[in-house]
């Protein structure tokens, strides 16, 4: 009986029961895309910070020393502490290898400039380097990946080279400096192969091959610093206890902040595998970063609670009409002897099957929605979550309930005789 009900009322009055499927449909539609969104924009904003430069700093022990007089910095034995070259693949090795994007040494130091007869800032690294690890012996690292922004007048020099140099585009200004020149650098005649642009930091300077500065400083197999790009997750609170200091966490804490790719973790494994140094997380980036992904997730949040209260209204306004339009088949279930308890089950059910069509249908349109967002602003689709159909399924029955809870309340005030006379 209940059954035959049910399958009655879900065919009777397709105008309501389609508005109700379009109401939590386009509810459903937009929690499911926002939520798949904001699950997978973390990766997404962290891979386009990325692409700005490192968020680590990898330097000797000594090095990192740092004492402040009269308000100025000093790094006394910074000129004095070097990173064995040979022990570079223990980065790809941590636990979060996956999460490194890319990475470059870099040998910093003065040679004599003939030209001016002074000292001239000349720095050494990685162009494109194969270094191979393991499981992967094609891996690749050096500033090409690593500042995908930098660019060169002429044409990049190659790692194995000691006679090709690159000069920045400040110095080569002030030196009037061009491609194909020539210049010495402490008795060495090197030709200029290219004007680096875009790069802040060496504007000044002349950048070369690793091999090439280690034998102009001396100083064979030995680094001053490694820069790595990781792709990490929003710092939290848990991440700044950890960053305070690590022996602060319990056992759990620990192995949460462990096992999670946070900046702070990911440099703390760094150091743990690449023996006599310090990596250090550079907070400002992994600031920005946590804070965009932080207000873009709560704008997201925002939206869906808005939506679900939207799609609530709604679905109690649709619901009382309904309520309205079937009185007198209420009434006459009253007479027959239903419960005001039967009555409510019934148009419940009626309301969860609808909202159970809509919501699957819609947190699979919403997937649709969430990959052309994420294509229009990122230029590449976000994962999709499964975690997030049962949810938005769960919203959707959510919806219908609440929505129909209230104007339930006025079958109570129906009396059969009453809507079965037309005198209410």
């Amino acid at each position: 009986m209940e059954y035959k009900l049910l399958k009655s009322a879900l065919w009777g009055n397709k105008t309501q029961k389609m508005l109700a499927f379009l109401t939590i449909f386009l509810a459903s539609m937009l929690v499911a895309s926002m939520l798949n969104i904001t699950l997978g924009i973390g990766d997404k904003v962290a891979l386009e910070l990325r692409s700005y430069g490192s968020n680590i700093i990898v330097l000797p022990k000594g090095g990192a020393l740092s004492m402040e007089i009269e308000g100025k910095t000093f790094k006394p034995l910074q000129e004095d502490a070097y990173l064995d070259e040979s022990k570079l693949p223990k980065i790809k090795e941590v636990f979060w290898r996956n999460n490194i994007a890319a990475y470059a040494p870099f040998l910093e130091g003065k040679v004599a400039w003939s030209k001016e007869s002074i000292p001239v800032a000349i720095v050494g690294t990685y162009f494109d380097k194969n270094l191979p690890i393991a499981d992967e012996p094609n891996y690749r690292i050096g500033v090409k990946s690593l500042y995908p922004f930098w660019s060169v007048e002429g044409a990049w020099i190659e790692d194995d080279t000691e006679a090709n140099i690159l000069v920045g585009e400040t110095l080569a200004k002030e030196h009037h400096i061009a491609v194909g020149d020539t210049v010495m650098l402490a008795d060495k005649s090197l030709h200029v192969k290219g004007i680096l642009k875009g790069a802040q930091e060496v504007e000044g300077k002349i950048m070369m091959s690793m091999a090439l500065a280690q034998t102009l400083l001396g100083k064979p197999e030995k680094i001053s610093r490694v820069e790595v790009s990781a792709l990490t997750v929003p710092e939290d609170d848990l991440s700044m206890k950890a960053k305070r200091n690590p022996a602060e966490l319990d056992t759990l804490e620990y192995d949460h902040w462990y096992c999670t790719a946070y900046v702070s973790s990911i440099a703390y494994q760094i150091e743990e595998e690449y023996k006599g140094a310090t990596a250090k997380a550079l907070m400002k980036v992994s600031d920005g970063e946590s804070k965009v992904v932080k207000k873009i997730q709560s704008l997201m949040g925002m939206v869906s609670i808005i939506a679900l209260i939207a799609a609530s209204i709604g679905i109690a306004s649709l619901m009382a009409s309904e309520i309205h339009r079937r009185k007198k088949e209420i009434g006459l279930l009253k007479a027959l002897g239903a419960s005001n308890l039967a009555i409510y089950a019934l148009f419940i059910a009626e309301s969860l099957s609808v909202a159970l069509i809509a919501g699957t249908v819609g947190a699979l349109v919403g997937y649709g929605l969430s990959m052309l967002i994420a294509l229009s602003i990122f230029g590449h689709a976000v994962e999709i979550s499964w975690i997030i159909l049962p949810l938005t399924i769960s919203f959707a029955l959510i919806i219908a309930f609440v929505g129909s809870l209230l104007p339930m309340r006025r079958v109570i005030d129906l009396l059969p005789a009453e809507v079965l006379y037309g005198r209410k």
